[in-house]
């Protein structure tokens, strides 16, 4: 990737010469409710953001930018965010617009009747919902390019991935056109983005926020919401309201977490993987600082081996080809009769046909991914944290991870470049990506992940709080 640097500074996209966009969302609904600004305003700033953005950054699936005066008057201004502008993922329905999954076969449906699932949350919290971010076709890989429209472009290097599935989002908050996004993680969907556009990105604990209906029949649950931030804070706040939304009596209470942790914490780092893959060197770098980082803040860090090996990646990638063959052959029944299945991309045909060819071999893969919780369990009787990086390698040029390769190509691509985050997945445990790093070659963040036992999110958020704190990282409003 040293190509980059021959070429001399990487082409970005940054939209904080509006000093509007400076604004975490915490700041913004705080400027909002003594007056300093007004909804209408902010709303407008993100809107011209967006549409200098967009031709850039390509993240916007649906846009209800011409809507923005009546989506301000008729916001629930009595929300924790009251007037934040954000974006859906464009999994979720929302009033007014159609829901594409990123796919060809699908585009081309009706609106959304109504707004559902997490969606609703967004709007109870009085943000303005602008439009609809980007995904690759189902969300299937960690990178947003759909193969068949242009990709989404990372606002740190526009010739990289802005990682996926939740890469529209990431781009989208990167470079300043709103400061918080939804974002859903079904494998590291949240996390790999955020980590490789600069952003925080917390995978919460399966059933801390509400449940995906399509999951609740499935033999394994892995995708749950979530949002991609610049600050801490801001994931911090979204997280409380979300619970004072919806609290699930089943696990710890998060609460408004508003203090760095203040315990020596046991810490499993994890950087040899159990699969053929390699993590590159400024991963490793990064890797090694973060490791000597936690132990000048007093935490005590081991290396240790993953708790997982060879089979649990066979295992994960049949109840990813389960998850295909099901969205593709019910799809005219999930999403309309307009759909054509013949215009699913290769990748997602491909891994189809692989649930065909090994179906009986789902039934022992989902039975060994159920008993990841208890393996997970087990190691966090002994560590607080694990520690690893978010991906193996910087985010590689576009074109690498497409979905217009032949699914031959890209799966092995997909495997070795998300080693690390299905994991968490699995198990249902929290997990949160922080840009501890940053590779000068490429002009490119790169983020770290932290999991912890299941029901302990908060302590996540207090061990961001500490990190955002003793190193600070970079953003696009200030990359130096």
């Amino acid at each position: 990737m040293s190509d980059d640097s021959a070429a001399g500074p990487a082409p970005t996209a940054s939209a904080f010469d509006d000093p509007l966009a400076r604004l975490d969302a915490v700041a913004t609904t705080e400027a909002i409710a003594t007056g300093e600004l007004t909804a209408q305003e902010v709303a407008a700033a993100a809107v011209a953001r967006a549409q200098r953005m967009q031709p850039l950054i390509n993240a916007i699936a649906h846009s209800r930018h011409d809507e923005v005066e009546a989506l301000v008057r008729n916001r629930r201004p009595a929300g924790a965010f009251d007037g934040v502008p954000t974006y859906i993922k464009d999994m979720v329905d929302v009033a007014g617009m159609p829901t594409g999954w990123g796919s060809r076969a699908i585009e081309g449906g009706p609106a959304a009747r109504a707004t559902k699932g997490i969606a609703t949350q967004f709007e109870q919290m009085g943000m303005v919902v602008l439009g609809k971010s980007t995904l690759p076709e189902f969300g299937f890989i960690p990178s947003t390019e759909p193969g068949h429209t242009d990709p989404t472009r990372n606002p740190w290097n526009l010739a990289h991935t802005a990682g996926g599935s939740s890469g529209g989002a990431a781009a989208l908050v990167a470079s300043g056109v709103v400061p918080i996004a939804h974002a859903a993680d079904g494998g590291g969907s949240t996390r790999i983005p955020a980590g490789a556009c600069g952003l925080v990105g917390l995978k919460p604990t399966r059933g801390r926020l509400l449940p995906h209906r399509e999951e609740q029949m499935l033999p394994v649950a892995v995708t749950v919401d979530g949002v991609v931030t610049r600050s801490v804070r801001d994931t911090a706040r979204w997280y409380a309201e979300a619970e004072r939304l919806y609290a699930n009596p089943k696990l710890p209470a998060m609460g408004l977490v508003d203090r760095p942790v203040e315990r020596q914490l046991r810490v499993a780092a994890m950087v040899e993987l159990p699969i053929d893959a390699d993590v590159d060197t400024p991963t490793r770098h990064v890797f090694d600082e973060t490791v000597a980082l936690m132990e000048g803040l007093g935490h005590r860090v081991e290396m240790a081996p993953a708790p997982v090996g060879q089979e649990f990646a066979d295992d994960f990638l049949a109840y990813f080809e389960l998850l295909a063959y099901l969205a593709s052959s019910t799809a005219r029944i999930s999403h309309g009769r307009h759909v054509r299945r013949y215009r699913f991309t290769d990748f997602t045909h491909g891994l189809a046909e692989g649930f065909r060819r090994n179906r009986r071999g789902i039934v022992g893969a989902s039975r060994r991914l159920r008993r990841t919780p208890a393996t997970m369990a087990g190691l966090h009787r002994t560590y607080d944290l694990i520690l690893t990086p978010v991906v193996t390698t910087v985010p590689p040029p576009l074109g690498h991870l497409s979905m217009a390769l032949d699914h031959e190509v890209l799966l092995p691509r997909v495997i070795n470049w998300m080693a690390f985050s299905p994991l968490a997945n699995a198990a249902g445990t929290p997990a949160i990506s922080l840009p501890l790093g940053y590779d000068a070659a490429t002009g490119l963040p790169i983020g770290m992940m932290f999991g912890a036992a299941a029901g302990n999110d908060a302590l996540l958020v207090q061990l961001a709080l500490q990190l955002e704190e003793a190193a600070p990282w970079r953003s696009l409003a200030d990359p130096t």
